[in-house]
């Protein structure tokens, strides 16, 4: 399964009153695999950043002057998530701005390039209800650092939220990701760093002589072979 965790940076809060994307990140996973093929753009909005939203991710009119605008990276950007599960945190803030880019380039709406669009935030609350769900306070829940993050970072937040994701939704013993230069366009292939493994203790013959015990017992109460010997005999 091919999924991307997306997050963008905004000059504000309100797209349908002129506020723009400046920063757009995504991270890719296969079978729950960072593989490096990242997408990252700073991207000149045309106009200022309100001043809070300057606080939050620091980007500057100045030093955005000279990125290119959404226009020139749209077509790369609907050729990588194409066809895949888009996990955002606080889905409907990310996916409005994005939705309104694309109305402006005469676009159809996000929704209907990806096969799916997932939501952390919604996930988390149900998860863990009356609490912060925050990206901050899931990496402090889930003991994943973050204190490199002092700003927002649309790539940065990406690959926490890919570690949040990974941790809310574990549903298996052993965890592997296979780490490659970020980057727009990088391939798979590189090392894999296991983050958990599985331990396997065997029996000890008291284990085995109780064990026998039991499904002899099973046997006798069932007048048949248990479905612990069939299991084994088949």
């Amino acid at each position: 399964m091919r999924q991307i965790i997306l997050d963008t940076e905004t000059t504000g809060l309100n797209p349908k009153s002129g506020d723009r994307i400046i920063e757009i990140g995504c991270v890719e996973m296969l079978n729950r695999r960072l593989t490096g093929n990242n997408f990252h753009y700073y991207i000149n909005p045309e106009r200022d950043s309100d001043p809070g939203a300057l606080a939050v991710h620091g980007l500057s009119t100045d030093f955005l002057s000279d990125k290119p605008k959404f226009a020139e990276i749209a077509e790369q950007f609907c050729r990588f998530v194409q066809g895949a599960e888009i996990i955002i945190h606080n889905a409907s803030f990310d996916v409005g701005f994005i939705d309104a880019e694309f109305e402006r380039l005469g676009l159809a709406a996000f929704h209907t390039y990806v096969v799916k669009i997932t939501d952390t935030l919604a996930h988390a609350k149900e998860l863990h209800p009356g609490k912060r769900n925050s990206l901050d306070a899931l990496c402090e829940r889930y003991g994943i650092s973050n204190a490199h993050r002092t700003l927002h970072g649309a790539l940065l937040d990406s690959e926490l939220l890919a570690e949040v994701y990974l941790a809310m939704t574990r549903g298996q013993d052993s965890l592997s990701m296979d780490l490659h230069g970020s980057g727009s366009g990088a391939d798979g292939g590189g090392d894999a760093i296991a983050l958990a493994e599985i331990i396997v203790l065997p029996a000890d013959p008291d284990e085995l002589a109780a064990h026998e015990a039991l499904l002899k017992g099973l046997d006798k109460e069932a007048k048949a072979t248990c479905l612990w010997r069939q299991l084994a005999e088949n």
